[in-house]
């Protein structure tokens, strides 16, 4: 795969930007775990290869909450967002899975953006895209419960991964939905119970997808 698969607008840029966008765009393969954004540094758009990225937010109080997740094909914005002066995200962009990625400079990136109409209009879409999906998670911490959030947590990861049998700690859930892991372990005991999950150690078992799902609308 080629990084101009990851703008669908690539033949409505003139040769020129095309041309300085692969000049610059710098390719990278990181091991899960890497942190490759923190904070307010201007890393530069990232668009994925393959693999799995995390954009998260870190309290003072050092809890995590993901904020979305970028897999192959996707552009992160926020990793950029010095060349956007009215946007300032201190977040996080970690890889989750071994990931090969691009990483195009934001002063390039900027450029282009303000040459071409239609990359201009594409990076608006992605923008208002990610703030929807922000907006959907404040809507969930302000009015869904713990139970219903976990519940929709462990549907989104078996849909990801393609497997019932997920490798996540009580810890690492806890991260995704900046919570405390104890609040965690005692709902996964209490689906176990209830017969929806199977608990071992570092890892959940999906038994009853309908009635996770049952839970998770309510």
């Amino acid at each position: 795969m080629d990084v101009q698969s990851c703008f669908p607008v690539w033949d409505q840029l003139t040769e020129d930007q095309r041309a300085r966008i692969l000049d610059h765009a710098a390719s990278r393969s990181v091991k899960k775990g890497t942190v490759l954004h923190s904070g307010g540094d201007c890393t530069g758009l990232l668009a994925v290869r393959s693999g799995q990225l995390r954009a998260y937010m870190l309290s003072e109080e050092g809890r995590e909450i993901t904020l979305y997740r970028l897999f192959e094909r996707d552009l992160c914005l926020f990793s950029a967002s010095c060349m956007m002066q009215s946007i300032q995200f201190d977040i996080t962009i970690q890889a989750e899975k071994d990931t090969e990625l691009w990483v195009i400079p934001a002063e390039i990136y900027r450029q282009i953006m303000e040459e071409s109409a239609p990359l201009s209009n594409y990076t608006n879409e992605i923008m208002a895209g990610r703030f929807s999906e922000v907006m959907w998670l404040m809507e969930q911490i302000m009015w869904k419960s713990m139970d219903r959030r976990i519940a929709a947590f462990l549907l989104e990861e078996t849909a990801i991964e393609g497997v019932r049998s997920l490798h996540l700690t009580h810890e690492t859930i806890a991260n995704h939905l900046g919570t405390h892991r104890e609040v965690v372990t005692r709902m996964l005991r209490y689906f176990q119970n209830e017969g929806m999950v199977r608990l071992s150690r570092g890892a959940v078992e999906v038994l009853d997808e309908e009635r996770l799902k049952s839970l998770r609308d309510g």
